[in-house]
Order: structure tokens, then sequence, then C-alpha cells
């Protein structure tokens, strides 16, 4: 989900939840603790350089359970992060504390924040010589011929 989207879709709502990939909310008096634009400049092990940009959302639970944000504060953080870090229209990433920091994609279900699972991928298959799909192996119809006779094809 890009920026612009969860702006518009802000508008709109009187209650803000975000939803795990499990199914689980957030506690609902999570603190959106950042919002900022995180830049990476990697090579990978194709020897490409590369640049990625996304606007980064933390969530934070505390033991302030008389705290919820609301959609109007969550557009107002947003917009003054825009303003003052100069962030464009990227795609949203959210950290989220579990067992560990995890990075989470974004999603909108018509009620909830989706936060959706990501994947790490190799981005130079092509100079690993990792296949995009494994190759789909080829099936005979061994009903055509008989089967395990001295002159069938099955042995």
């Amino acid at each position: 989900m890009k920026l612009s989207e969860i702006k518009n879709k802000l508008k709109a709502l009187e209650t803000i939840a975000f939803q795990l990939p499990n199914g689980e909310l957030v506690p609902n008096h999570f603190h959106v603790t950042e919002v900022g634009k995180i830049t990476k400049n990697f090579i990978d092990c194709g020897g490409t350089v590369r640049n990625e940009e996304v606007v980064n959302f933390q969530l934070w639970n505390a033991n302030d359970y008389d705290h919820r944000l609301h959609p109007e504060k969550l557009l107002s953080i947003i917009e003054l992060s825009e303003n003052v870090l100069g962030i464009e229209d990227l795609e949203i990433e959210v950290e989220y504390q579990g067992d560990t920091i995890g990075k989470f994609g974004l999603d909108f279900d018509g009620k909830n924040f989706l936060l959706t699972n990501k994947q790490t991928d190799c981005l130079a298959k092509d100079k690993c010589g990792i296949p995009e799909e494994k190759p789909k192996l080829q099936f005979r119809d061994l009903t055509e011929e008989p089967c395990c006779t001295p002159d069938g094809n099955c042995c």
C-alpha cells in the first residue's frame, strides 16, 4: 500500500485497527512511534547496485491502556512527516514487535489494515543460475500400453 492510499482510507475511518497475518489484532492501545523514510542502498549477489525507499511505520504497545490513536491523529503525523522529511508517495513497510521486530507489508480489507508477510528473494536469479520456476515433470498416460509385461514400457 502506498502512502496516498492509507491517507485516503484514514479519512473515511472512525477507528484504526491493524491485523497481524495470523488474524490477531494489534492491541488497540498501540502507538505509532515512528513515521519515516528508509533508504536502502545495496549490491545484490549478482553485483547490481540497487536502491529501495519505503515509508516506515513503527507500531508499539505500551502499558498506556487509555490511549487510542484516532485516524485524524495518524493522518496529521503522516502529513507532518511528508512536510518535514520530504517523504514521497512510497510503499509502506510496518515494523511491529513480536518475538523480534517484524517487517510487514500493508493492505486493507475495508475495516482493518492488514499486516502482510514479506519474503526475502534473490534479485539476481539469472546470474546465480537459479531457475524462475522448477521444471515441470512430464507424465505419460500408462494406460495406453500394457504395463509390467515383457513388452511394456514401465519397467
